[in-house]
């Protein structure tokens, strides 16, 4: 215990490069528990998205590919399936339920995705959660729209706000469809999914605004108006894809083969969760890639310690003597610039555990909002301490670098430096 008493008073001599030196390792440790959990909150964001649901059908593509544009509403299909393929795949009996979805509109940046009110009933993201109002209902006119809490947020939308829903899914449309707006009936509750960037209308309705549209443009000369829409045939023809639960879960596979051997069109039925281990299995380069870039920095930080100790003993040869002449021993020595690396060491931990945590609740919310992951404010995990203590232990073994050159040194002196 003297020899770190002994250490910090040595230390706040060197007070200016001992605060630089914490501050280097305390930014390290920052950024090495921000990269930790910013990969494991996202994987979890990534995988709470959707619960529940036994199968996604898509036209014939990619597992990926289907995964992303049917759940995270990212990319584009690459075809529709016919509604007549759907209403034939959920008349199988071992379907228990199914959400048809509809996309390639979009709102301001944010997608349109139309369904029917099965979704709300049915979907579930997280560990079986349903999705709730935070106040409306879910659409029941033909012109209604339920809008995700972020679009609601980011547009400053309430129930009654009208809504023009324009073509393609880009984040900037010069074609709209601002003869059939909608209004606002429905805000949800915020999921931390893509479901809160979403604006969610009626099949019907996405028939309705495409009516007087062929091949992605309106049809010259031929302009239907939203009341006469009403009282068209608005039944589907296609949609983008569908999500399947089943009476049991044990029929998966069957189901699932039976719809890849599909006769009638090219199809494509994944599983989520192995849709998703195929996804992280695809990002564990970049997953990699985070952690050894964040060894760097760590090694950096300490390597700065070592720098600044090191740097020091020259100019400590003086108090070594002095230490020496006390009645201190070698192994004295080597004990005070090891408790000296320690010192440095677990300070910069501790610091670097407060920054991480101040980043956490100042930037926390800002990404929430901005992209939508939501990193979660908890005690650090078994994992997250093992690394912090490896940190301290790589400290540790630094530290036994310049102690054993104090060790040398102090051998040769002796007691026979002036003082």
């Amino acid at each position: 215990m003297y020899l770190l008493t002994l250490a910090s008073k040595s230390l706040a001599n060197r007070k200016f490069t001992a605060i630089l030196t914490i501050a280097a390792i305390a930014l390290s440790v920052a950024l090495l528990l921000a990269v930790e959990r910013v990969r494991n909150d996202a994987k979890l964001s990534f995988t709470n998205t959707i619960s529940g649901t036994d199968l996604i059908v898509g036209a014939r593509s990619g597992s990926i590919q289907l995964l992303l544009y049917s759940v995270f509403r990212i990319g584009s299909p690459t075809n529709n399936i016919s509604w007549e393929s759907y209403e034939d795949i959920v008349s199988n009996p071992l379907v228990k339920w199914a959400i048809p979805i509809s996309l390639g509109d979009s709102h301001r940046g944010f997608r349109v995705m139309g369904t029917n009110t099965d979704y709300f009933e049915h979907y579930r993201y997280a560990r079986e959660k349903p999705l709730g109002f935070q106040s409306g209902q879910a659409f029941d006119d033909l012109y209604d729209a339920v809008i995700g809490a972020e679009v609601a947020q980011a547009l400053g939308y309430q129930i009654g706000s009208k809504i023009v829903v324009a073509h393609g899914a880009g984040d900037v449309s010069f074609i709209d469809h601002g003869d059939k707006p909608f209004t606002v009936v429905g805000i949800l509750e915020r999921t931390a999914t893509p479901v809160d960037r979403t604006v969610h209308v009626s099949l019907e309705a996405i028939e309705a605004i495409h009516i007087d549209w062929q091949s992605g443009a309106q049809i010259p000369g031929l302009k239907i108006d939203a009341e006469t829409a009403r009282k068209m045939n608005l039944s589907p023809k296609l949609i983008t894809g569908f999500m399947l639960g089943l009476k049991s879960r044990i029929s998966t596979f069957k189901l699932q083969r039976e719809i890849n051997e599909y006769k009638e069109e090219p199809l494509l039925a994944i599983i989520p969760g192995v849709a998703l281990q195929e996804l992280w299995n695809l990002m564990s380069v970049a997953e990699r890639a985070l952690l050894i870039i964040s060894a760097f920095v760590i090694a950096i930080g300490l390597v700065g310690m070592l720098a600044m100790i090191l740097s020091s003993l020259n100019e400590r040869r003086r108090e070594m003597a002095i230490l020496r002449s006390a009645g201190a021993r070698p192994s004295h020595i080597v004990g005070l610039l090891t408790s000296e690396a320690i010192l440095l060491a677990v300070l910069g931990v501790v610091s670097g555990i407060v920054l991480f945590y101040l980043l956490l609740f100042i930037s926390g919310p800002l990404i929430e909002d901005r992209y939508g992951l939501v990193f979660s404010v908890k005690m650090l995990s078994g994992y997250e301490l093992t690394l912090l203590g490896i940190v301290i232990l790589s400290a540790i073994l630094m530290g036994l670098i310049p102690a054993y050159r104090a060790y040398r040194n102090s051998l040769n002196d002796g007691i026979s430096i002036k003082l």
